[in-house]
């Protein structure tokens, strides 16, 4: 067993044990849920120490015997070897003050063992002298989570960029397949197939690069700027080198905030990306309940759409599969918009010069961002790209609705028209076979008005005998 001491008294840890007495009180206040912090977070938190010693050893300000410990223990922890020593909660008080210096004894002790010498003789290598060097936890943590989130924003970008092209797949495909539109649930006008997933394209295109560009908010970053954003015990070089290094380990154009104090206590920039992916996921829920619509039934719905089966979907009814990935998406994307309102009121809740609730905010919005690229992945690989179109169910809708006679108004005027479909919805006959009986057009002529090119297209049907 070793001894640590703090101002608040001591405490005995196991000699095996990585983690100090500050992980070690953390445990006992925040053990309310089984959720460790990310380890995302935490990888980029470590990441962020290893550049440090890296700059302080540049500026003589850590003795290079220790720096290079420093680093090599951290590449260590980057290389998975100590995933287990991370065991702050998630749900934490503090400002993320517990997982930095959860990660700053991890990194010490890792240090001191690669000297040769015992855990906890932080006489040698100390969690804040050393480790934590020109750092809080107030410019560290931050720029942790703000890191994390951005190679996810990343990752959400490409699996929409996936979804889009499946889109412009069906767009093509179904091109020439007219079908019946529908607003407020009913008969509407003809559209093409095509232009239905075409549609989807677009407001998916307009998805993936609200999402491509916010990654520009979360690149500007407050390190250097210490406890309040002022840089007390931070040397001015340091804060510019630290900017360089993090740029180049982490491959991206990070850039030091024009007035750290805003970045310290001002976390907006995470309210935007949130608010971006709220849009995103309603999108797709509109989308999936789309889907689920045309594709009721099979038989005694709509039909239009064709559904991949992906799983049995009753205990008691044979042959019944239900939209299980649309019902999927549909939930998840939900929980997205639930989150963005946490994050809303968590950013709002900031006081003074720091917002104490970066550890659930950053917690949330990673979950958002990796929950909604996982689900986009998976409506693409199990719904999109594998529905059809039921060409003849799309057709046969289309003949029995009365949508057919609209693109004729300004030839037989709506007066007439109406009265056409009158007629045949008392007889309950298609509107073709009512023009063509009431000798209005000949059947050539409907199949040229009405050709399916012409009747989806902006301009005035014109024509006829």
């Amino acid at each position: 067993m070793r001894t640590e001491k703090d101002f608040l008294g001591e405490i005995e840890l196991n000699d095996n044990i990585y983690y100090g007495i500050s992980t070690y009180r953390s445990l006992d206040n925040f053990d309310v849920s089984y959720e460790f912090v990310d380890l995302r977070i935490v990888y980029e938190l470590v990441n962020i120490k290893k550049q440090a010693a890296i700059a302080n050893m540049k500026l003589k300000s850590l003795d290079k015997v220790i720096g290079e410990a420093i680093v090599k223990a951290c590449n260590m922890i980057l290389n998975h070897e100590f995933d287990s020593s991370f065991v702050v909660n998630k749900y934490q008080g503090g400002a993320g003050t517990s997982t930095n210096m959860n990660v700053n004894e991890v990194i010490a002790n890792i240090s001191l063992e690669i000297l040769g010498k015992k855990l906890g003789e932080y006489d040698y290598i100390h969690p804040i002298n050393h480790v934590n060097l020109h750092q809080s936890t107030n410019d560290a943590f931050p720029t942790a989570v703000k890191i994390s989130c951005i190679k996810e924003i990343r990752n959400l970008a490409n699996s929409y960029a996936s979804l889009q092209k499946a889109f412009q797949v069906k767009e093509s495909e179904y091109g020439s397949v007219l079908k019946l539109a529908r607003t407020e649930y009913m008969d509407a006008l003809p559209i093409l197939a095509g232009q239905m997933f075409g549609a989807y394209s677009e407001t998916v295109s307009r998805d993936r690069w609200r999402i491509y560009k916010v990654e520009e908010r979360l690149r500007t970053i407050n390190i250097g700027g210490t406890a309040i954003g002022t840089g007390l015990n931070a040397p001015l070089k340091y804060t510019f080198m630290m900017t360089t290094l993090l740029q180049d380990s982490t491959n991206i154009g990070l850039s030091r905030a024009e007035s750290l104090i805003d970045n310290t206590q001002n976390l907006d920039s995470f309210n935007e990306v949130s608010s971006l992916l709220k849009v995103a996921a309603s999108t797709l829920i509109k989308i999936s309940n789309d889907l689920r619509f045309l594709s009721s039934g099979p038989h005694g719905g709509i039909g239009e759409i064709v559904l991949h089966d992906n799983q049995v979907g009753s205990s008691i009814m044979p042959g019944k599969v239900n939209p299980v990935i649309l019902e999927m998406v549909i939930q998840n994307a939900n929980k997205v918009i639930t989150n963005d309102m946490l994050i809303t009121n968590l950013v709002s809740s900031g006081s003074l010069e720091l917002n104490p609730f970066v550890p659930m905010i950053g917690e949330t919005l990673l979950e958002s961002l990796t929950l909604l690229s996982k689900t986009v992945d998976k409506f693409n690989e199990k719904c999109i790209k594998t529905l059809s179109v039921n060409k003849e169910r799309c057709l046969e809708n289309l003949e029995k609705s009365a949508s057919l006679i609209t693109p004729l108004i300004s030839i037989i005027g709506y007066d007439r028209a109406s009265e056409i479909v009158k007629i045949a919805q008392s007889k309950k006959i298609g509107i073709k076979e009512v023009l063509v009986k009431e000798k209005l057009f000949t059947k050539e002529d409907i199949d040229d008005l009405l050709e399916p090119y012409n009747i989806t297209k902006p301009g005035v049907i014109k024509g006829g005998s």
